[in-house]
Protein backbone atom coordinates (compact mmCIF):
# COMPACT_ATOMS: atom_id res chain seq x y z
CA UNK A 1 0.00 0.00 0.00
CA UNK A 2 1.30 3.42 -0.97
CA UNK A 3 0.28 6.93 -0.05
CA UNK A 4 -1.21 9.07 -2.82
CA UNK A 5 0.32 12.56 -2.75
CA UNK A 6 -1.62 14.01 -5.70
CA UNK A 7 -5.12 13.82 -4.20
CA UNK A 8 -5.98 17.15 -2.58
CA UNK A 9 -8.12 16.52 0.51
CA UNK A 10 -7.62 19.88 2.22
CA UNK A 11 -10.72 21.73 3.42
CA UNK A 12 -11.10 25.46 2.88
CA UNK A 13 -11.97 27.64 5.87
CA UNK A 14 -13.49 31.10 6.07
CA UNK A 15 -10.80 32.28 8.45
CA UNK A 16 -9.21 31.61 11.83
CA UNK A 17 -11.49 30.31 14.58
CA UNK A 18 -11.25 32.67 17.56
CA UNK A 19 -14.38 31.97 19.62
CA UNK A 20 -14.50 29.39 22.39
CA UNK A 21 -17.05 26.63 21.95
CA UNK A 22 -19.35 26.07 24.90
CA UNK A 23 -19.98 22.43 24.01
CA UNK A 24 -19.11 20.23 27.01
CA UNK A 25 -17.19 17.54 25.14
CA UNK A 26 -13.98 15.91 26.28
CA UNK A 27 -13.00 14.79 22.81
CA UNK A 28 -12.62 17.18 19.91
CA UNK A 29 -11.94 16.77 16.22
CA UNK A 30 -9.33 19.56 16.12
CA UNK A 31 -6.30 18.78 13.98
CA UNK A 32 -7.36 15.15 13.56
CA UNK A 33 -6.61 13.59 10.19
CA UNK A 34 -7.97 10.13 9.58
CA UNK A 35 -6.11 7.78 7.24
CA UNK A 36 -8.50 6.12 4.80
CA UNK A 37 -7.57 3.03 2.80
CA UNK A 38 -8.56 3.65 -0.83
CA UNK A 39 -9.25 0.60 -2.95
CA UNK A 40 -11.40 -0.33 -5.95
CA UNK A 41 -14.62 -0.06 -3.93
CA UNK A 42 -13.97 3.54 -2.94
CA UNK A 43 -12.57 4.72 -6.26
CA UNK A 44 -12.30 2.90 -9.57
CA UNK A 45 -9.17 4.99 -10.23
CA UNK A 46 -7.38 3.01 -7.51
CA UNK A 47 -5.32 0.74 -9.73
CA UNK A 48 -3.49 -0.26 -6.58
CA UNK A 49 -4.45 0.48 -2.95
CA UNK A 50 -3.22 3.68 -1.40
CA UNK A 51 -3.81 5.67 1.77
CA UNK A 52 -5.17 9.21 2.01
CA UNK A 53 -5.69 11.39 5.08
CA UNK A 54 -8.99 13.25 5.48
CA UNK A 55 -9.98 15.89 8.01
CA UNK A 56 -12.06 14.33 10.77
CA UNK A 57 -15.65 15.47 11.20
CA UNK A 58 -16.86 16.60 14.62
CA UNK A 59 -17.02 19.55 17.02
CA UNK A 60 -14.10 21.98 17.35
CA UNK A 61 -12.85 23.77 20.46
CA UNK A 62 -12.78 27.05 18.57
CA UNK A 63 -15.58 28.40 16.40
CA UNK A 64 -15.56 30.83 13.50
CA UNK A 65 -19.15 32.05 13.87
CA UNK A 66 -20.75 33.46 16.97
CA UNK A 67 -23.44 30.80 16.87
CA UNK A 68 -25.84 32.82 19.04
CA UNK A 69 -25.98 35.37 16.21
CA UNK A 70 -25.65 33.04 13.24
CA UNK A 71 -28.33 32.34 10.65
CA UNK A 72 -28.53 29.10 8.68
CA UNK A 73 -30.43 27.89 5.62
CA UNK A 74 -31.27 24.40 4.33
CA UNK A 75 -32.15 23.44 0.75
CA UNK A 76 -33.04 20.01 -0.69
CA UNK A 77 -32.61 19.37 -4.40
CA UNK A 78 -33.17 16.64 -6.98
CA UNK A 79 -35.23 13.49 -6.62
CA UNK A 80 -36.66 12.20 -3.37
CA UNK A 81 -34.71 9.77 -1.24
CA UNK A 82 -35.39 8.07 2.11
CA UNK A 83 -33.94 10.09 4.98
CA UNK A 84 -34.08 13.69 3.73
CA UNK A 85 -36.43 14.75 6.52
CA UNK A 86 -34.15 13.03 9.04
CA UNK A 87 -31.20 15.15 7.86
CA UNK A 88 -33.28 18.34 7.98
CA UNK A 89 -34.40 17.51 11.50
CA UNK A 90 -30.87 16.72 12.66
CA UNK A 91 -29.53 20.04 11.33
CA UNK A 92 -32.28 22.09 12.95
CA UNK A 93 -32.05 20.29 16.29
CA UNK A 94 -28.26 20.54 16.40
CA UNK A 95 -28.24 24.20 15.41
CA UNK A 96 -30.84 25.19 18.02
CA UNK A 97 -29.98 22.95 20.94
CA UNK A 98 -26.20 22.56 20.65
CA UNK A 99 -25.27 25.98 19.26
CA UNK A 100 -28.21 28.22 20.19
CA UNK A 101 -28.57 29.37 16.60
CA UNK A 102 -31.53 31.80 16.59
CA UNK A 103 -32.77 31.21 13.03
CA UNK A 104 -32.78 28.39 10.47
CA UNK A 105 -34.49 29.05 7.14
CA UNK A 106 -35.90 26.35 4.89
CA UNK A 107 -35.57 27.09 1.17
CA UNK A 108 -38.67 25.72 -0.60
CA UNK A 109 -38.58 23.65 -3.78
CA UNK A 110 -34.86 23.33 -4.25
CA UNK A 111 -32.76 26.00 -5.89
CA UNK A 112 -35.92 27.62 -7.27
CA UNK A 113 -36.59 28.85 -3.74
CA UNK A 114 -33.67 31.27 -4.00
CA UNK A 115 -34.92 32.90 -7.20
CA UNK A 116 -37.38 35.79 -6.67
CA UNK A 117 -39.35 35.20 -9.89
CA UNK A 118 -40.70 31.87 -8.56
CA UNK A 119 -42.17 33.67 -5.53
CA UNK A 120 -41.66 30.75 -3.13
CA UNK A 121 -42.01 31.85 0.50
CA UNK A 122 -39.10 30.96 2.78
CA UNK A 123 -39.87 28.84 5.84
CA UNK A 124 -38.78 29.43 9.42
CA UNK A 125 -37.65 26.08 10.78
CA UNK A 126 -37.61 25.39 14.52
CA UNK A 127 -37.56 22.31 16.76
CA UNK A 128 -41.33 22.25 17.12
CA UNK A 129 -41.87 22.28 13.37
CA UNK A 130 -39.42 19.45 12.64
CA UNK A 131 -40.06 17.31 15.72
CA UNK A 132 -41.96 14.56 13.89
CA UNK A 133 -40.88 14.92 10.28
CA UNK A 134 -38.51 11.93 10.47
CA UNK A 135 -41.56 9.69 10.56
CA UNK A 136 -42.38 10.56 6.97
CA UNK A 137 -40.73 10.14 3.59
CA UNK A 138 -39.98 12.91 1.13
CA UNK A 139 -38.90 16.39 2.18
CA UNK A 140 -40.97 19.00 4.01
CA UNK A 141 -39.14 21.67 2.01
CA UNK A 142 -40.06 20.29 -1.38
CA UNK A 143 -37.53 19.87 -4.17
CA UNK A 144 -36.88 20.67 -7.82
CA UNK A 145 -34.46 19.76 -10.56
CA UNK A 146 -32.33 21.89 -12.79
CA UNK A 147 -29.72 24.62 -12.35
CA UNK A 148 -30.33 28.19 -11.24
CA UNK A 149 -28.01 31.20 -11.62
CA UNK A 150 -25.41 31.16 -8.80
CA UNK A 151 -25.31 34.97 -8.68
CA UNK A 152 -29.06 35.16 -7.98
CA UNK A 153 -28.75 32.45 -5.33
CA UNK A 154 -25.97 34.36 -3.57
CA UNK A 155 -27.98 37.57 -3.86
CA UNK A 156 -30.69 35.88 -1.79
CA UNK A 157 -28.16 34.59 0.71
CA UNK A 158 -26.90 38.14 1.15
CA UNK A 159 -30.37 39.63 1.48
CA UNK A 160 -31.29 37.07 4.14
CA UNK A 161 -27.97 37.49 6.02
CA UNK A 162 -27.26 33.76 5.81
CA UNK A 163 -24.02 32.60 7.45
CA UNK A 164 -24.23 28.88 6.64
CA UNK A 165 -25.99 27.07 3.80
CA UNK A 166 -26.65 23.33 3.99
CA UNK A 167 -27.20 21.78 0.57
CA UNK A 168 -28.78 18.31 0.46
CA UNK A 169 -28.60 16.64 -2.94
CA UNK A 170 -26.83 14.39 -5.40
CA UNK A 171 -24.04 14.76 -7.92
CA UNK A 172 -25.59 17.66 -9.82
CA UNK A 173 -26.55 19.41 -6.59
CA UNK A 174 -23.01 19.15 -5.26
CA UNK A 175 -21.79 20.80 -8.47
CA UNK A 176 -24.31 23.58 -7.87
CA UNK A 177 -23.07 23.92 -4.28
CA UNK A 178 -19.53 24.32 -5.60
CA UNK A 179 -20.70 27.04 -8.02
CA UNK A 180 -22.50 28.82 -5.17
CA UNK A 181 -19.41 28.64 -2.98
CA UNK A 182 -17.22 29.98 -5.78
CA UNK A 183 -19.61 32.94 -6.23
CA UNK A 184 -19.53 33.54 -2.47
CA UNK A 185 -15.74 33.53 -2.52
CA UNK A 186 -15.63 35.84 -5.54
CA UNK A 187 -17.69 38.41 -3.63
CA UNK A 188 -15.53 38.08 -0.54
CA UNK A 189 -18.47 36.96 1.60
CA UNK A 190 -18.17 34.85 4.76
CA UNK A 191 -20.79 32.17 4.07
CA UNK A 192 -20.13 28.53 4.80
CA UNK A 193 -21.43 26.09 2.14
CA UNK A 194 -21.76 22.52 3.41
CA UNK A 195 -23.03 19.63 1.28
CA UNK A 196 -24.84 16.55 2.57
CA UNK A 197 -24.63 14.01 -0.26
CA UNK A 198 -27.96 12.45 -1.21
CA UNK A 199 -28.37 10.02 -4.06
CA UNK A 200 -30.45 6.89 -4.07
CA UNK A 201 -28.24 5.51 -6.87
CA UNK A 202 -25.21 5.68 -4.54
CA UNK A 203 -23.18 7.27 -7.34
CA UNK A 204 -21.38 10.20 -5.68
CA UNK A 205 -17.63 9.99 -6.17
CA UNK A 206 -15.57 8.77 -3.22
CA UNK A 207 -18.61 8.05 -1.03
CA UNK A 208 -19.22 4.35 -0.54
CA UNK A 209 -22.75 4.71 0.81
CA UNK A 210 -25.07 7.68 0.66
CA UNK A 211 -27.95 8.00 3.08
CA UNK A 212 -31.17 6.27 2.02
CA UNK A 213 -29.33 3.64 -0.01
CA UNK A 214 -29.80 0.89 2.57
CA UNK A 215 -33.53 1.63 2.77
CA UNK A 216 -33.74 1.59 -1.03
CA UNK A 217 -32.08 -1.83 -1.22
CA UNK A 218 -34.45 -3.20 1.41
CA UNK A 219 -37.55 -1.96 -0.44
CA UNK A 220 -36.13 -3.27 -3.73
CA UNK A 221 -35.86 -6.76 -2.26
CA UNK A 222 -39.57 -6.65 -1.49
CA UNK A 223 -40.30 -6.01 -5.17
CA UNK A 224 -37.95 -8.80 -6.20
CA UNK A 225 -39.64 -11.21 -3.81
CA UNK A 226 -43.01 -10.36 -5.34
CA UNK A 227 -41.59 -10.88 -8.84
CA UNK A 228 -40.25 -14.28 -7.81
CA UNK A 229 -43.61 -15.31 -6.35
CA UNK A 230 -45.38 -14.26 -9.56
CA UNK A 231 -42.84 -16.08 -11.72
CA UNK A 232 -43.25 -19.31 -9.76
CA UNK A 233 -47.03 -19.11 -10.06
CA UNK A 234 -47.25 -19.75 -13.80
CA UNK A 235 -45.54 -22.04 -16.34
CA UNK A 236 -42.33 -20.43 -17.55
CA UNK A 237 -43.06 -17.36 -15.51
CA UNK A 238 -40.63 -14.45 -15.80
CA UNK A 239 -40.44 -11.79 -13.10
CA UNK A 240 -38.93 -8.55 -14.43
CA UNK A 241 -38.03 -5.80 -11.97
CA UNK A 242 -36.69 -2.40 -13.04
CA UNK A 243 -34.78 -0.57 -10.32
CA UNK A 244 -33.18 2.86 -10.15
CA UNK A 245 -29.64 3.29 -11.41
CA UNK A 246 -29.07 5.67 -14.31
CA UNK A 247 -25.31 5.14 -14.58
CA UNK A 248 -24.57 2.94 -11.58
CA UNK A 249 -26.01 -0.45 -10.74
CA UNK A 250 -25.46 -0.52 -6.98
CA UNK A 251 -29.11 -0.94 -5.96
CA UNK A 252 -29.65 -3.78 -8.44
CA UNK A 253 -26.46 -5.54 -7.37
CA UNK A 254 -27.01 -5.23 -3.61
CA UNK A 255 -30.68 -6.18 -3.82
CA UNK A 256 -29.84 -9.26 -5.87
CA UNK A 257 -27.29 -10.34 -3.27
CA UNK A 258 -29.74 -9.71 -0.44
CA UNK A 259 -32.45 -11.85 -2.02
CA UNK A 260 -30.96 -14.93 -3.67
CA UNK A 261 -33.82 -15.39 -6.11
CA UNK A 262 -32.42 -13.35 -8.98
CA UNK A 263 -31.13 -15.10 -12.09
CA UNK A 264 -30.02 -12.15 -14.21
CA UNK A 265 -28.83 -8.70 -13.08
CA UNK A 266 -28.41 -6.07 -15.78
CA UNK A 267 -26.50 -2.89 -14.93
CA UNK A 268 -25.19 0.10 -16.92
CA UNK A 269 -21.55 -0.77 -16.27
CA UNK A 270 -21.77 -4.23 -17.87
CA UNK A 271 -22.98 -4.20 -21.50
CA UNK A 272 -24.71 -7.35 -22.72
CA UNK A 273 -26.05 -8.83 -25.94
CA UNK A 274 -29.53 -10.22 -26.51
CA UNK A 275 -29.05 -13.04 -29.03
CA UNK A 276 -26.29 -15.32 -30.14
CA UNK A 277 -23.70 -17.09 -28.05
CA UNK A 278 -23.54 -15.51 -24.60
CA UNK A 279 -26.76 -13.56 -25.20
CA UNK A 280 -29.43 -12.90 -22.59
CA UNK A 281 -32.29 -14.48 -24.53
CA UNK A 282 -30.71 -17.91 -25.09
CA UNK A 283 -29.60 -17.94 -21.45
CA UNK A 284 -33.14 -17.09 -20.33
CA UNK A 285 -34.63 -19.82 -22.50
CA UNK A 286 -32.17 -22.31 -21.03
CA UNK A 287 -33.09 -21.21 -17.50
CA UNK A 288 -36.81 -21.64 -18.22
CA UNK A 289 -36.23 -25.09 -19.67
CA UNK A 290 -34.24 -26.16 -16.61
CA UNK A 291 -36.28 -24.55 -13.81
CA UNK A 292 -39.54 -23.31 -15.26
CA UNK A 293 -39.24 -19.74 -14.01
CA UNK A 294 -36.75 -16.83 -13.93
CA UNK A 295 -36.24 -13.43 -12.31
CA UNK A 296 -34.52 -10.55 -14.11
CA UNK A 297 -33.45 -7.36 -12.32
CA UNK A 298 -32.51 -4.44 -14.55
CA UNK A 299 -31.16 -1.07 -13.50
CA UNK A 300 -32.88 1.71 -15.46
CA UNK A 301 -29.65 2.66 -17.23
CA UNK A 302 -28.79 -0.89 -18.33
CA UNK A 303 -28.72 -1.85 -22.00
CA UNK A 304 -28.83 1.69 -23.36
CA UNK A 305 -26.53 0.56 -26.18
CA UNK A 306 -29.40 -1.62 -27.42
CA UNK A 307 -31.89 1.25 -27.56
CA UNK A 308 -32.33 4.10 -30.00
CA UNK A 309 -30.20 7.07 -29.00
CA UNK A 310 -32.07 10.02 -27.57
CA UNK A 311 -30.14 13.28 -27.61
CA UNK A 312 -32.47 14.96 -25.12
CA UNK A 313 -31.74 15.71 -21.48
CA UNK A 314 -33.91 16.10 -18.40
CA UNK A 315 -34.15 19.16 -16.16
CA UNK A 316 -30.99 18.10 -14.33
CA UNK A 317 -29.01 17.76 -17.55
CA UNK A 318 -29.00 13.95 -17.49
CA UNK A 319 -29.48 12.13 -20.81
CA UNK A 320 -33.02 10.88 -21.30
CA UNK A 321 -32.88 7.12 -20.97
CA UNK A 322 -34.59 4.60 -23.18
CA UNK A 323 -36.92 2.11 -21.49
CA UNK A 324 -34.91 -1.06 -20.96
CA UNK A 325 -37.90 -2.86 -19.44
CA UNK A 326 -40.05 -2.21 -22.51
CA UNK A 327 -37.27 -3.49 -24.77
CA UNK A 328 -36.82 -6.64 -22.69
CA UNK A 329 -40.54 -7.42 -22.65
CA UNK A 330 -40.76 -7.10 -26.43
CA UNK A 331 -37.58 -9.01 -27.17
CA UNK A 332 -38.25 -11.82 -24.69
CA UNK A 333 -41.78 -12.26 -25.99
CA UNK A 334 -40.68 -12.32 -29.63
CA UNK A 335 -37.82 -14.74 -28.93
CA UNK A 336 -39.88 -17.23 -26.92
CA UNK A 337 -42.94 -16.99 -29.18
CA UNK A 338 -40.76 -17.78 -32.19
CA UNK A 339 -39.72 -20.98 -30.40
CA UNK A 340 -43.28 -21.78 -29.28
CA UNK A 341 -42.35 -21.46 -25.61
CA UNK A 342 -45.39 -20.67 -23.49
CA UNK A 343 -44.49 -17.98 -20.97
CA UNK A 344 -45.79 -15.09 -18.89
CA UNK A 345 -43.92 -11.89 -18.01
CA UNK A 346 -44.79 -10.09 -14.76
CA UNK A 347 -43.28 -6.60 -14.72
CA UNK A 348 -42.74 -4.54 -11.55
CA UNK A 349 -41.35 -1.00 -11.36
CA UNK A 350 -41.16 0.09 -7.68
CA UNK A 351 -39.07 3.21 -8.32
CA UNK A 352 -41.32 5.88 -6.80
CA UNK A 353 -42.37 3.62 -3.94
CA UNK A 354 -38.70 3.17 -3.03
CA UNK A 355 -37.89 6.89 -3.32
CA UNK A 356 -40.71 8.13 -1.14
CA UNK A 357 -40.66 5.80 1.88
CA UNK A 358 -39.28 6.82 5.30
CA UNK A 359 -35.73 5.76 6.12
CA UNK A 360 -35.13 2.55 8.04
CA UNK A 361 -33.46 2.51 11.45
CA UNK A 362 -29.86 2.30 10.20
CA UNK A 363 -30.37 5.09 7.69
CA UNK A 364 -32.01 7.25 10.37
CA UNK A 365 -28.91 6.89 12.53
CA UNK A 366 -26.70 7.73 9.56
CA UNK A 367 -28.78 10.81 8.68
CA UNK A 368 -28.59 12.03 12.27
CA UNK A 369 -24.80 11.89 12.26
CA UNK A 370 -24.56 13.65 8.90
CA UNK A 371 -26.80 16.51 10.06
CA UNK A 372 -24.93 16.98 13.33
CA UNK A 373 -21.49 16.86 11.72
CA UNK A 374 -22.61 19.32 9.05
CA UNK A 375 -23.51 21.87 11.72
CA UNK A 376 -20.21 21.31 13.55
CA UNK A 377 -18.34 21.97 10.30
CA UNK A 378 -20.29 25.13 9.48
CA UNK A 379 -19.89 26.70 12.91
CA UNK A 380 -16.14 26.10 12.67
CA UNK A 381 -16.02 27.99 9.38
CA UNK A 382 -15.49 25.05 7.06
CA UNK A 383 -16.77 25.48 3.51
CA UNK A 384 -16.57 23.96 0.00
CA UNK A 385 -17.05 20.51 1.54
CA UNK A 386 -19.39 17.61 2.18
CA UNK A 387 -19.77 15.42 5.24
CA UNK A 388 -19.44 11.71 4.56
CA UNK A 389 -18.74 8.38 6.19
CA UNK A 390 -15.79 6.45 4.84
CA UNK A 391 -15.01 3.07 6.37
CA UNK A 392 -17.07 3.86 9.50
CA UNK A 393 -15.32 7.20 10.00
CA UNK A 394 -16.98 10.56 9.48
CA UNK A 395 -14.80 12.93 7.51
CA UNK A 396 -14.83 16.16 5.51
CA UNK A 397 -14.45 15.80 1.74
CA UNK A 398 -13.78 18.77 -0.57
CA UNK A 399 -16.52 19.46 -3.09
CA UNK A 400 -13.92 19.39 -5.86
CA UNK A 401 -13.27 15.73 -5.09
CA UNK A 402 -16.85 14.47 -4.97
CA UNK A 403 -17.86 16.35 -8.14
CA UNK A 404 -15.04 15.08 -10.36
CA UNK A 405 -17.21 12.30 -11.79
CA UNK A 406 -19.96 9.89 -10.89
CA UNK A 407 -19.13 6.75 -8.98
CA UNK A 408 -19.82 3.51 -10.81
CA UNK A 409 -19.85 -0.14 -9.88
CA UNK A 410 -16.46 -1.63 -10.66
CA UNK A 411 -17.10 -4.83 -12.65
CA UNK A 412 -13.69 -6.11 -11.54
CA UNK A 413 -14.68 -5.80 -7.88
CA UNK A 414 -15.60 -8.46 -5.34
CA UNK A 415 -19.14 -7.06 -5.32
CA UNK A 416 -19.78 -7.79 -9.00
CA UNK A 417 -18.04 -11.15 -8.79
CA UNK A 418 -20.38 -12.06 -5.93
CA UNK A 419 -23.38 -11.07 -8.07
CA UNK A 420 -22.19 -13.25 -10.94
CA UNK A 421 -21.70 -16.18 -8.60
CA UNK A 422 -25.07 -15.68 -6.92
CA UNK A 423 -27.04 -15.46 -10.18
CA UNK A 424 -24.98 -17.85 -12.28
CA UNK A 425 -25.22 -15.42 -15.20
CA UNK A 426 -21.51 -15.36 -15.97
CA UNK A 427 -22.31 -16.90 -19.34
CA UNK A 428 -23.65 -13.57 -20.61
CA UNK A 429 -21.36 -11.74 -22.98
CA UNK A 430 -19.99 -8.61 -21.30
CA UNK A 431 -21.02 -9.64 -17.81
CA UNK A 432 -17.68 -11.20 -16.99
CA UNK A 433 -14.65 -8.89 -17.32
CA UNK A 434 -12.17 -9.99 -20.02
CA UNK A 435 -9.07 -11.83 -18.92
Amino acid sequence: MTEDRTLNTSIRTLGPCKLESHLPYRTWADDKCLPIFVDEELSEDAQEPFCVSFEAAGPRKKLYFDSSRAKCAIVTCGGLCPGINDVIRAIVMEAYHAYNVPAVLGIPYGLEGFIPKYRHALLELNPEMVADIHRFGGTILGSSRGPQPPDEIVDTLERCNINALFVIGGDGTMKAALSISQEVQKRGLKISVIGIPKTIDNDINFITQSFGFETAVFKATEAIECAHTEACGTPNGIGLVKLMGRESGFIAARAALALKEVNFVLIPEAPFTLEGEGGLLPALAQRLKARGHAVIVAAEGAGQHLLKHNAGTDASGNPVLGDIADLLRKEVTAYLDARHVEHSIKYIDPSYIIRSVPANANDKVYCGFLGQYAVHAAMAGRTDMVVAKLQDRYVHLPLQLVTRKRRKLNIYSDLWRAVLESTGQGMLTGMLPPE
